[in-house]
C-alpha cells in the first residue's frame, strides 16, 4: 500500500479520534453511576447532563437534546423504569458544557445554558433557571434571562418551597426568588 505524504498523519489521527469516540459513548460526560451497585442509573441507551435523587427515592435526569431543548426524565424510587421525556425548555439554540441540577426535598432545580459556541467556553445567549415539583413532576417553572454569563448556583431559602438563584460578579449580585405559590420573582442585581 502506498501512503502519500502527509495523508499517514491524517490516517493515524482518525484512528485515534475513533478510539476516543468509543471511550466517551461507554462511559462519557453526563453518564450517572450509583454509587451502590456501580452501574450507570440512566435508561439504556440515554445519557443525562445531569442527574438527582429526591429525598423520597425518585430519580430525576435532565439532558440537552439537540434542536428540542432541555428534557427531563423520572422514576419512582425501587422502579427500573423511566417515564417518557418530557421537554422542560424548548429551544434549537446550541448547549453549554455543563448543567446544574440540585434536589431540595420533593423539588428539583435546574441551571442550564445555550449559545452560539458555548460549549467552546463563549457566555450563554438564553441561561435558563427551572424549578420541578408534583409527585409526578408535572409542574416546571422556567426562566429564561437572555444575554447573561448564566446562573452560578441555586439554594434554598429557609425549606424547599423558596429557591434562590445566583450568580456574582465584581460590581453586582444578580439574583432570582423561586417560590412555590407565585413561580419566578423579577430578577434583581443589586451592588456590591
Amino acid at each position: 500500500m502506498r501512503v502519500r505524504r502527509g495523508r499517514l498523519p491524517a490516517v493515524a489521527v482518525a484512528a485515534v479520534m475513533g478510539v476516543l469516540q468509543a471511550v466517551v459513548a461507554c462511559a462519557g460526560p453526563g453518564t450517572v453511576v450509583d454509587e451502590a451497585d456501580g452501574k450507570s442509573a440512566s435508561p439504556p441507551g440515554v445519557r443525562f447532563d445531569a442527574e438527582v435523587a429526591l429525598a423520597d427515592g425518585r430519580r430525576v435526569g435532565l439532558s440537552y437534546a439537540a434542536g428540542r431543548g432541555l428534557l427531563e426524565r423520572h422514576r419512582d424510587a425501587g422502579s427500573a423504569t423511566w417515564s417518557e421525556p418530557h421537554v422542560v425548555y424548548g429551544t434549537r439554540a446550541d448547549p453549554c458544557q455543563s448543567m446544574t441540577a440540585k434536589a431540595f426535598e420533593d423539588t428539583v432545580a435546574v441551571i442550564a445554558d445555550w449559545g452560539p459556541y458555548c460549549s467552546d467556553g463563549e457566555p450563554p445567549m438564553e441561561s435558563v433557571a427551572a424549578v420541578g415539583t408534583g409527585k409526578d413532576l408535572s409542574r416546571w417553572d422556567t426562566d429564561l434571562t437572555k444575554e447573561f454569563d448564566g446562573w452560578e448556583k441555586v439554594t434554598a431559602d429557609g425549606d424547599s418551597r423558596q429557591l434562590l438563584f445566583t450568580r456574582v460578579s465584581t460590581q453586582w449580585l444578580t439574583r432570582l426568588r423561586w417560590s412555590r405559590t407565585e413561580g419566578f420573582a423579577e430578577v434583581e442585581e443589586v451592588p456590591r
